[in-house]
């Protein structure tokens, strides 16, 4: 039978009499957390008795917190595809994703995604969790994405991502050479008017800041390197393109499909803080064959 995602805390000296609220509180549980655990068959426990969350704790005591099992999506459908795991523990996953391979169904592809084959992976190893996929990458950039094994953990690493403490870093092919060995893009992101898809650089758009950094130019492309300060959707295609140097493939703002099939664009390093240990965890990978090809050609 599947065990509920739980967390235990033994309580020292400094945080007795504070109510279990307001500890819960400062180990960032959410209001939505509490509100489920209390009405969908979680359990807030003291040295194994239920308490509600007006109990003033006591030095040493026991405090354990049980979550609903969570139900997954009817949306998103178990599907046998294989998973490239770079790393896994208990609480989180971080997946190598390849190019042509979406993050979420979509209407366009209801299958294939990288959801539907992590909801098949949990069903391997006996998890009962929804797909709580914490950065998502476009159908056809390839690279490391973070995924939440629970709830709770998605809402952790979402508050990391809200203070700038999940770090991306992406490698990409562009038009066109690079002049300048560094510099930032600074141009709001919003949705183009006769498009559902596209995004484009608005006035009316949200905030976005890119940072790249040059790593070889071409005779008709270059080598950079780029971080995020937001996370804008589309944000590099279009800030690129912006820029006059848009994605090799990606004709959708400008790039030419003739040296690749799918955008440029690749997630080679991520970094975060653990949720739970507080550790900095850093991974980066190799780049993909299709992009490493077009850094290796010869271009004599």
């Amino acid at each position: 039978m599947e065990q509920p995602f739980s967390l235990t805390w033994i309580i020292s000296h400094q945080d007795s009499e504070k109510t279990i609220k307001d500890f819960l509180k400062e180990q960032e549980i959410s209001k939505a957390a509490l509100t489920d655990i209390k009405f969908n068959g979680g359990k807030i426990l003291i040295n194994d008795l239920e308490m509600n969350v007006r109990y003033k704790l006591q030095n040493e005591d026991l405090l354990k917190i049980i979550f609903p099992l969570e139900i997954p999506s009817e949306g998103v459908i178990k599907e046998a595809i294989p998973l490239s795991i770079v790393y896994e523990d208990e609480y989180v996953l971080v997946v190598n994703k390849p190019a042509y391979m979406n993050t979420i169904p979509s209407r366009e592809h209801p299958t294939g995604s990288l959801a539907s084959a992590l909801l098949n992976y949990y069903g391997t190893i006996g998890l009962s969790a929804a797909t709580h996929i914490v950065t998502r990458l476009d159908r056809n950039t390839s690279g490391l994405v973070l995924v939440a094994k629970h709830r709770h953990v998605h809402h952790l690493l979402s508050e990391q991502q809200k203070k700038g403490l999940v770090k991306r870093t992406y490698i990409a092919l562009v038009h066109g050479i690079i002049q300048n060995e560094a510099g930032t893009i600074e141009a709001s992101i919003g949705r183009k008017s006769d498009s559902i898809i596209e995004r484009e650089v608005t006035e009316e758009g949200q905030y976005a800041c890119t940072h790249y950094q040059l790593l070889q130019n071409f005779i008709d492309y270059s080598y950079i390197q780029l971080r995020l300060e937001t996370g804008r959707t589309h944000q590099i295609r279009v800030h690129m393109s912006y820029l006059g140097h848009p994605l090799l493939g990606d004709d959708l703002y400008g790039g030419d499909m003739c040296y690749i099939n799918r955008q440029a664009l690749h997630c080679k390093r991520l970094a975060f803080v653990h949720p739970f240990n507080k550790e900095v965890f850093t991974f980066e990978i190799e780049n993909p064959v299709d992009i490493e090809k077009l850094i290796k050609a010869d271009h004599s």
